[in-house]
C-alpha cells in the first residue's frame, strides 16, 4: 500500500468523520430504520466514485433491511394502516409504480409518519424508498393483492 493511500485511510478518513459527524449520521438512519421495522438496518456502499456527488468507491451512502415472513406483515400492517395515513395531505398512493413484473416501489419523503419514530429527537428528516417484492408474475395480479390488502390506491 502506498504512503499517501496509508495516510488517508489512518489519519485523514477518520479525522474528516470525526469533524463532519458523517458517522453520526450514519447510526442515526440505522436506529431509525431499525426502529421502524423491527430488525436492524445493514449500511450499504457506494459501488462506483461519482465526483459530482463527492462519492467515493466503498464510503457508505445509506441502509437497507429486508423483511420476510412475520416481521414484513406487521411492517405491511403499520405502512398501510398507521403510517400512509399520517402523510400531510394523503389521497392515495399511486397504482403505477409497479415494475412489470408484479412488484411495488413507494417512495416517502419523511420518516417521522411512523408512530415508532420520536419527532423531538430526530436531527433532520430523511426520507426511504420502500419496494414491496411479490410472487405475483404481471402488475395487475400484483394491484389487486395489494389492494385487498388494504392498500389505499388513488382512484
Amino acid at each position: 500500500m502506498t504512503r499517501m493511500k496509508e495516510k488517508y485511510l489512518n489519519e485523514v478518513a477518520p479525522a474528516l468523520m470525526e469533524k463532519f459527524h458523517n458517522a453520526k449520521a450514519l447510526d442515526a438512519v440505522i436506529k431509525d430504520i431499525s426502529a421502524i421495522t423491527g430488525q436492524h438496518a445493514v449500511a450499504t456502499t457506494a459501488r462506483k466514485s461519482v465526483a459530482n456527488f463527492k462519492l467515493r468507491e466503498g464510503m457508505k451512502v445509506g441502509v437497507k433491511v429486508t423483511l420476510r415472513q412475520d416481521r414484513m406483515w406487521e411492517f405491511l400492517d403499520r405502512l398501510l394502516n398507521v403510517a400512509l395515513p399520517r402523510v400531510r395531505d394523503f389521497r392515495g398512493i399511486s397504482a403505477d409504480a409497479f415494475d412489470g413484473r408484479g412488484n411495488y416501489s413507494l417512495g416517502l419523503k419523511e420518516q417521522i409518519i411512523f408512530p415508532e419514530i420520536e419527532y423531538d429527537k430526530i436531527e433532520k428528516l430523511r426520507g426511504m424508498n420502500i419496494a414491496i417484492t411479490t410472487t405475483a408474475q404481471t402488475d395487475e395480479e400484483a394491484r389487486e393483492l395489494l389492494r385487498l390488502m388494504g392498500a389505499p390506491f388513488v382512484s
